[in-house]
């Protein structure tokens, strides 16, 4: 606000407006910032009246970006492939250890952003931002996620649920600035304000530049994942190699507590200039192929409807149509045990094979040479950290509907042992080399089931297809 003062009232900074369009949101989290009270945050300096972490429905809108549980997200979503920014800055208080700096930041350059981007951040946005701060006085280092700075400072890839993730897989650069909860009020405000005034002067000079390089990333990522076909980094993961940095904290010290039974860290308050391993090297744990388009059947809408949410363009099957489809099979299943964002996450395994499908009327086709194919792939492939799947959008394909009472699969069974040689190997290997399932007579009735004609053939079976291509009336 006192920014905006700055440009609209006093027009100190307005010149920033000559090649910049604002669109600003003073308050994302309104239950939070509406629920204040003198005993909110412990860990944070001021105001006197701070507000709440989440929202009215206990949801933290930082990791909802994907999932888009709260109506807040879903109008900021509306409201972000509307404008589609050239860039975004979100303003944050950090928790986590006590050091000298007022302010940290967090600026994506993984492999989770096109190149073109995390290049342009890396060498030549921080550099101009981190220069004008110091200037003003105000030192700022990279965020770091954890609170001892013994084990270094760890930058990792942010994975799409949170908004650098989320607007690297939009193409966009997303600059995360976080006040020090620790520093007074007065400093957290006019150094926050700081870096978004030294980051909005960059980008009033660079404008020209910041938006060539936003469309060909836009372009590019559609002609290496479609046309190249070049594998997609679908989960990227920290590399152990680290750099050594120059980190400003505060002297400190282990003590032990009678409350506790361990130690606990105790600050001094003086300030120590300590040399810290910087992580900050990321790489492809695991990739993906993009097919030329999805598929998701009619019964499925929500999940479409999930997807122009988030401005990917869909197209409605209009009457039945063949296609070879690659559709993947879950094995391994396993759940988290405690509910995340309001969500039972999945574990699981996936094996993938084809399959002649019927692509049915009230269906829809997602091709993926569109620029929304990052958000498209990691909202659908299972295997990324935050696709549908494993936030729960499709828990009911791993719940079991029909059974066979044992007395009646009994019988099947031994018919189906004594008919097929190969399956009456694999059972008494299976007797002899597993204890539990030696000793389960569920488990043991359940193997015949599974290779019944009895069993669902779509437990554990994906409804969302892969279409190696799109089939010609869809074109």
């Amino acid at each position: 606000m006192l920014l905006l003062r700055e440009i609209l009232i006093t027009k100190e900074l307005r010149h920033l407006l000559d090649h910049i369009v604002l669109v600003m949101i003073p308050v994302f989290n309104i239950d939070g910032h509406e629920r204040r009270g003198p005993y909110n945050r412990p860990n944070q300096l001021g105001p006197m009246q701070p507000g709440w972490r989440t929202t009215a429905q206990n949801l933290d809108l930082n990791r909802d970006y994907m999932k888009a549980d709260a109506p807040e997200m879903r109008a900021l979503l509306k409201l972000f492939h509307t404008w589609l920014p050239d860039f975004m800055i979100d303003n944050h208080t950090t928790n986590g250890a006590d050091f000298q700096y007022r302010i940290l930041y967090c600026a994506e350059t993984h492999q989770n952003v096109h190149p073109i981007l995390a290049d342009w951040a890396l060498k030549e946005l921080m550099p101009s931002v981190i220069h004008q701060l110091e200037i003003q006085g105000i030192f700022t280092a990279p965020y770091n996620e954890g609170n001892d700075l013994k084990n270094g400072i760890i930058n990792a890839p942010a994975p799409p649920r949170l908004s650098t993730g989320y607007s690297a897989a939009q193409n966009r650069f997303c600059l995360l600035v976080e006040a020090h909860s620790l520093k007074p009020y007065a400093d957290r405000v006019y150094s926050t304000k700081a870096m978004n005034a030294a980051v909005l002067n960059y980008l009033h000079e660079n404008s020209e530049e910041l938006v060539a390089r936003n469309r060909f990333a836009d372009e590019d990522t559609v002609r290496q994942f479609c046309f190249h076909r070049k594998p997609f980094p679908i989960h990227v993961s920290l590399k152990k190699e680290s750099q050594p940095f120059s980190f400003k904290g505060i002297s400190s010290f282990e003590e032990m507590s009678s409350i506790t039974g361990s130690t606990v860290t105790r600050y001094t308050g003086e300030p120590v200039n300590i040399e810290v391993p910087f992580f900050s090297k990321g790489e492809a744990q695991e990739t993906v192929l993009a097919p030329a388009a999805y598929y998701i059947p009619p019964e499925y809408e929500h999940i479409a409807q999930h997807l122009v949410l988030h401005g990917i363009e869909l197209r409605t099957v209009n009457h039945p149509c063949k296609a070879v489809a690659e559709c993947y099979r879950f094995k391994d299943v396993s759940f988290s045990p405690w509910p995340y964002e309001s969500h039972i996450r999945v574990n699981f395994q996936t094996e993938s094979f084809e399959e002649q499908r019927i692509l049915r009327p009230g269906g829809f086709i997602v091709p993926t040479a569109q620029r929304t194919l990052r958000v498209l792939l990691h909202l659908l492939e299972p295997a990324g950290p935050d696709s549908l799947l494993r936030w729960g959008f499709f828990q009911s394909i791993f719940e079991r509907k029909e059974y066979a009472e044992a007395y009646i699969m009994e019988p099947i069974a031994q018919t189906m042992l004594d008919q097929n040689p190969s399956l009456r190997k694999e059972f008494y290997r299976r007797l002899e080399e597993d204890e539990h399932f030696r000793n389960s007579a569920s488990d043991r009735l359940d193997f015949f089931y599974k290779r019944s004609l009895y069993f669902d053939s779509r437990e554990n079976i994906y409804p969302i297809l892969r279409l190696g291509e799109i089939p010609y009336e869809f074109i």
